[in-house]
């Protein structure tokens, strides 16, 4: 019995010495760019951890396949890198069969027609039935006197979500907590005491401004946006008929001077410097005017 449990030792004892180094874990990939790194991680595993390579032939044969698998990998890049440029060429010749007209004349037609898209831009538009603009957010509308601004809100808003600030040439008007609608330098200074807003049916902020200058007509609302062209805007008469008569004579003295120039006409004012010196002419006819230079 004394034999037969020594002997059952002995057999437990040997797998436990023999599996020992079956249980550390071997951790590598292969990575296809690289298969030689594999190689190499494997025979070190199993040098390190097995006597595969006690013997000296077999050390030898596996240097031998090493080099082989070596050589061969080399020999392939280098068969690529010879096949690459035909490849490249034919590729290039069928795209320029195909496509004869050559790609920098057409980017530069696209680069003319945004730039002459930004020049029109440029330049100024006609006004509105409100002798101002309707831009992307908003929309403004003039008189000599006042400015009338309407911006869009979303429906149900109220007012207490509307931040609306007016100084004498500055605005800003958006919802709080939001980027501004409107900000900017006014085209001309205002009477902050007598501008107003207002929020319309909760869909839309309504404001007023009071011109300083109630004599002129504004080019544009903010700083940066287009300019309006005054000379095509066109006051109702209504309003006209509203004003004290010497505002009202001025007025109409402005759209009579612009009709003219528009018409290459002279002005009120040439007219009457030219009437004047008829009058002066006529009342003096012994002297002579055929070598006179008149500004």
């Amino acid at each position: 019995m004394a034999i037969l449990s020594e002997f059952e030792e002995d057999n437990h004892s040997k797998p436990a010495t023999s599996a020992a180094p079956l249980t550390k874990p071997f951790n590598a990939s292969l990575d296809p760019s690289n298969p030689l790194g594999f190689l190499e991680k494997v025979f070190e595993f199993v040098a390190k951890e097995s006597d595969f390579f006690k013997s000296d032939s077999l050390v030898s044969d596996v240097n031998a396949v090493v080099r082989m698998v070596r050589d061969k990998v080399e020999a392939e890049g280098k068969k690529r890198k010879e096949v690459k440029p035909e490849g490249n060429e034919k590729v290039e010749k069928k795209v320029k069969e195909a496509s004869p007209v050559p790609p920098p004349p057409a980017v530069e037609k696209e680069e003319k027609l945004v730039e002459g898209k930004v020049e029109e831009g440029k330049g100024s538009r006609a006004p509105n039935k409100g002798n101002g603009l309707d831009m992307e957010k908003y929309s403004w509308g003039q008189s000599l006197q006042e400015v009338n601004i309407t911006v869009p809100v979303p429906s149900g808003t109220k007012s207490r979500f509307i931040t609306c600030e007016i100084k004498k040439q500055y605005i800003k008007v958006g919802l709080k907590g939001q980027p501004p609608v409107l900000e900017g330098d006014l085209f001309h200074p205002v009477k902050v005491e007598d501008c107003f807003w207002s929020l319309e049916d909760q869909k839309s902020i309504s404001i007023l401004l009071t011109k300083q200058n109630q004599m002129e007509w504004w080019k544009y609302l903010v700083k940066g946006e287009p300019e309006v062209d005054t000379q095509k805007v066109e006051p109702e008469n209504s309003k006209l008929s509203d004003l004290d008569p010497e505002t009202r004579s001025t007025v109409e003295k402005m759209m009579f001077d612009q009709r003219q120039k528009q018409r290459g006409l002279p002005t009120s004012d040439e007219m009457q410097k030219q009437d004047i010196l008829k009058k002066f002419m006529s009342e003096h006819p012994e002297m002579d005017f055929s070598r006179a230079k008149i500004n």
